[in-house]
């Protein structure tokens, strides 16, 4: 089965639910009736099944699944001392929310760098490998707001910075086709503060991170923005991005991944997303919602791009999921199946577009 055109590339997000041997090797490896060298043989196993499935899809991308992280938030925490339970806690609509920890020393250092997972995919694929990594805008709220004795928030955030640099670098020097930042606090973040306070301090960190990137860097770094996605739920699709979208284009990266299937007024949103994208960037539109059940056909995902391409140059664009399928590992609501079925309709839908359109 062949991919999509050059001219529209299409790319996974990240997250794949794992599959039943996984899952159960994570409980038994937590309930101590495992090793670890048990429970990474499994992780590896799953990666290469990930990695062959979605290149027999055709897809032009592909990604390790996330199948070895705890979530897409948390792998740089691992192993790590000085946290406690209690820190920021994420609401979703459903009702269901998801705690970060807290720090509670310093200094920041990660546990695990995600060039860790990219090595892993890269030892399966013949296919371009990108890289999913947290975005320190996400990680700056592990610093409590009454601060930290001996540790002053300013400190926290020239290491985290250092990190944050460190983490994106050694994808790219692994080789990874594209560092993605996961920025999925964006949105949220005018929800907590609806003055865009808050936003603009991520802004601001983020670039902080990026600046330390040449230009021809920053054109194989992406961000990728969604409502939050998690048990089929989200916790700020009620927050409008016409509000958000100027502000995060001002990020310096070369691609920019953007929530849209799951969106009430799409053409709203491109054209917001027309007016503010940056000359340098490429734009990735969400053609599937991994919230929704329902598995899109070939033709639904071609007729969205057609639509987007009322708004934006063919030649500047590209396609994607909305967010990951399964970001927190123990999120089971779509099955692995499902997933590959919706990416297949995403890889097959592009390509007819791109046909469509001569591209």
């Amino acid at each position: 089965m062949s991919g999509a055109s050059a001219g529209i590339p299409t790319e996974p997000i990240g997250s794949l639910p794992r599959p039943a041997e996984l899952l159960a090797a994570m409980a038994d490896h937590a309930a101590g009736r495992i090793g670890d060298d048990d429970l990474a043989a499994a992780q590896d196993r799953a990666v290469g099944d990930t990695v062959r499935r979605l290149e027999e899809l055709g897809s032009p991308v592909v990604t390790d699944g996330e199948q070895a992280k705890p979530s897409f938030a948390t792998y740089p925490l691992t192993g790590l001392k000085h946290l406690a339970p209690d820190g920021v806690v994420i609401p979703f609509a459903d009702g269901h929310h998801r705690r970060l920890p807290r720090l509670t020393a310093g200094p920041l250092r990660y546990g695990v760098y995600a060039d860790r997972y990219l090595e892993a995919a890269l030892r399966h694929a013949a296919s371009p490998v990108k890289q999913a990594v947290i975005a320190p805008s996400a990680l700056s709220l592990l610093y409590p707001p009454d601060g930290i004795d001996g540790y002053p928030r300013e400190a926290f955030l020239d290491d985290l910075t250092n990190e944050a640099e460190t983490d994106i670098r050694r994808c790219l020097d692994a080789g990874a086709h594209r560092v993605q930042i996961d920025f999925t606090e964006a949105r949220l973040a005018l929800k907590i503060d609806p003055s865009g306070s808050l936003l603009e301090q991520f802004i601001a960190l983020n670039n902080r991170v990026l600046a330390r990137f040449s230009a021809t860097e920053q054109t194989r770094i992406g961000i990728h923005t969604c409502p939050g996605g998690d048990q089929d739920s989200t916790h700020s699709l009620d927050v409008d991005y016409a509000l958000l979208l100027p502000a995060l284009l001002k990020l310096e990266a070369g691609a920019f991944y953007v929530q849209l299937a799951g969106e009430r007024d799409p053409d709203r949103v491109l054209a917001v997303l027309a007016e503010h994208l940056p000359d340098r960037a490429h734009v990735f539109i969400g053609v599937i919602d991994p919230i929704d059940p329902r598995i899109e056909t070939p033709e639904e995902v071609r007729d969205r791009v057609l639509a987007a391409v009322r708004h934006l140059p063919p030649d500047r664009l590209g396609t994607c999921d909305d967010c990951g399928f399964s970001p927190f590992a123990d999120d089971t609501s779509t099955s692995r199946d499902t997933a590959f079925a919706k990416i297949r309709a995403r890889v097959e839908g592009t390509a007819r577009a791109a046909r469509e359109l001569g591209v």
